[in-house]
């Protein structure tokens, strides 16, 4: 794979999707021409990440119009199965976002819905290359201009995106201006997406890193030996609050301790100025399964219950920068402390 591996394509009857729960012992792909085969992996996460889902929600317009087809659908279903794309995980506001864009071009059909789909695919990865830019630039004019240890947590590169990626392409950007001392991926629990697949991103993009434990994050950025920690986002409120994958809060709390800058890169797509703040963001709760074993294998009691939220909040204030394709907001310097005030 390179750096430009695409985790979605249009094959002109349906999406290629690369399957990432089996990444890095496997490199499949699933064909999917229908819509329970579609929503059956979003849930599955064989296809994540905000903008990544965003593509695979507009095609998935697309697939749902060809099915109808096929099927003899009335209208009414079909509009039915759209919605269940639309809704199949509730945080990523981009997945919504990805059918609501092409939804007006289904009276044209299929055809048209694709490549309105396309044209969001391709707009993506030129606003990744641009969030990447903006990015190390903002990072070097206050770290200074040396190489740098970077932390990030979970995975926000070509696989969550339609390719580059944000935060990954942040660094991406940084390594390809020899500005990569060492990446500090955290492992991300409870499905391993920084151990899984930041580090076989890193690893073919010939990009030194090293994994480590989630709980070890902390302890690397008060140590001194992270010099900013950059991050992806599911969905930013109006206020500058960030949704992104659990464990992310605590990154950000050690940053500010510690005094180092938080970077969160996402596409302006991924700004819901509907939601004000935090509190109104939808946090996506996952099945037990996922944290009491591992592998098909149990790791916890047979009685034991689990809680299981997908994501965390990072209020505003904790968020030293928002990198988008329109440029850097400073998004803790427009917040009063104790307060949830849309930064200026």
């Amino acid at each position: 794979m390179t750096n430009d591996v695409r985790a979605v394509e249009w094959t002109g009857d349906g999406l290629r999707l690369l399957d990432q729960t089996v990444l890095p012992g496997r490199v499949e792909y699933l064909d999917v021409r229908d819509v329970d085969t579609l929503v059956d992996a979003i849930r599955r996460l064989v296809v994540r990440g905000a903008p990544a889902l965003g593509v695979a929600g507009a095609f998935g317009v697309a697939v749902a119009l060809l099915q109808a087809e096929r099927e003899g659908w009335d209208r009414a279903r079909r509009n039915a199965a759209i919605g269940r794309i639309r809704e199949a995980r509730p945080t990523a506001v981009n997945l919504a976002a990805g059918v609501d864009r092409v939804l007006p071009l289904a009276i044209e059909g299929a055809a048209a819905v694709a490549a309105g789909a396309q044209e969001l695919l391709d707009e993506d990865v030129r606003g990744n290359r641009a969030i990447g830019a903006f990015g190390a630039d903002w990072i070097l004019a206050r770290t200074g201009d040396r190489p740098l240890r970077v932390l990030t947590h979970c995975n926000a590169g070509a696989l969550a995106t339609a390719g580059w990626g944000t935060a990954l392409g942040v660094v991406r950007e940084l390594h390809a201006r020899g500005r990569i001392e060492l990446v500090y991926a955290d492992e991300t629990r409870p499905l391993l997406q920084g151990a899984r697949l930041t580090a076989w991103e890193l690893e073919q993009a010939g990009i030194p890193y090293v994994v480590q434990a989630d709980a070890a994050a902390a302890s690397t950025i008060m140590r001194g030996l992270a010099d900013v920690a950059v991050i992806g986002a599911d969905r930013v409120a109006a206020n500058g609050d960030t949704a992104n994958k659990i464990g992310s809060l605590g990154v950000a709390l050690a940053c500010e301790a510690a005094g180092i800058p938080l970077v969160v890169a996402a596409p302006w797509s991924t700004v819901d100025l509907a939601v004000p703040d935090g509190d109104n963001i939808p946090i996506e709760e996952r099945p037990a399964e996922e944290i009491l074993g591992w592998g098909g294998v149990k790791t916890a009691p047979a009685g034991a219950a689990a809680f299981n939220p997908a994501f965390d909040v990072t209020p505003a204030r904790l968020v030293t920068a928002l990198v988008t394709e329109t440029g850097v907001l400073e998004v803790s310097a427009g917040v009063t402390p104790g307060r949830s005030d849309r930064p200026s």
